[in-house]
């Protein structure tokens, strides 16, 4: 393995959910059609374990509760590769969407299951779709109350799911309605020309050539400030199965897959990571039960 291009520590996330997840495709928006269809999560997420582990690499993988029902030997893998496990919600569900109470079931319901696959305490949360939005801080309450430690759903740009005007290093939130912190790593924007873009995740990286992915780890590793990746495992699917869709959407949830394994493994050969709870200065897996 090459040396590190710098010292800044980035934080390596994947949010583990199946690609029928996906949001306001009405094809797979029915969760009782969930169990009928093809899975990809458990082969691709075996995958992203076995290659951040081979690279020496701690990473966060913040679980569907769904997924951890029903896979949860995939979770215990995870943790068991000493990895840090977190929550993404029970349901995929946008938090805009919701009522408080519905928000907090859910929350804890995601945390429940994750706990008992993995053995290990979930100290993070990133809403689906980056869904903690301007009118729904609320939901860091809810988060502080249920014992989440720190946050990783805010998205600094306007997204057509998402989107909260913050600043885009990590850092304390007091956005919370009850004025507690929380420490907060938002997603990662790079300067282009006069422009700041998202570049680090999903289909943003899919998307995006190798020599712009590290012009922004590089342009932000000047800076001092770590890159935030969040992936998930149909980012690495060129398999992924088709349904019904506009044609604008099927563009940003296809295209690139082929092209993303290599990558991540690019990254990992040329940058440092850990969990994003580390990269917060938490310690980086808490405790074990």
């Amino acid at each position: 393995m090459s040396a590190p291009s710098n010292s800044v520590v980035n934080a390596l996330s994947f949010d583990i959910e199946d690609w029928f997840h996906m949001v306001e495709i009405e094809a797979v928006a029915d969760p009782d059609k969930w169990d009928g269809f093809e899975t990809l999560v458990e082969r691709y997420t075996n995958w992203i374990i076995e290659t951040v582990t081979e690279a020496d690499v701690q990473a966060t993988f913040f679980v569907l509760g769904w997924v951890a029902d029903r896979y949860p030997q995939l979770v215990r893998r995870m943790v068991d590769a000493g990895h840090e496990v977190a929550s993404h919600s029970f349901w995929h569900r946008r938090v805009y969407e919701l009522d408080e109470a519905t928000f907090a079931q859910d929350l804890r319901q995601s945390i429940d299951v994750i706990e008992q696959a993995g053995g290990a305490k979930v100290r993070g949360f990133r809403a689906p779709s980056f869904s903690i939005t301007p009118g729904t801080e609320w939901a860091i309450d809810v988060l502080l109350d249920a014992g989440i430690e720190y946050d990783a759903s805010l998205f600094p740009a306007g997204r057509a799911h998402g989107g909260y005007p913050c600043t885009p290093e990590p850092h304390v939130s007091t956005i919370a309605p009850s004025g507690r912190p929380i420490p907060e790593l938002p997603m990662t924007m790079m300067r282009l020309g006069p422009m700041t873009v998202p570049f680090s995740g999903g289909g943003y990286m899919r998307l995006l050539p190798p020599w712009l992915l590290r012009r922004g780890f590089d342009q932000l590793a000047r800076e001092g400030r770590p890159t935030v990746v969040y992936l998930h495992p149909r980012d690495f699917a060129p398999d992924c199965p088709r349904v019904p869709m506009p044609l604008k959407r099927r563009f940003k949830c296809y295209v690139g897959a082929g092209s993303t394994k290599n990558k991540l493994r690019m990254l990992l050969d040329r940058y440092r990571f850990d969990t994003c709870a580390a990269v917060l200065g938490l310690d980086t897996l808490g405790d074990q039960s």
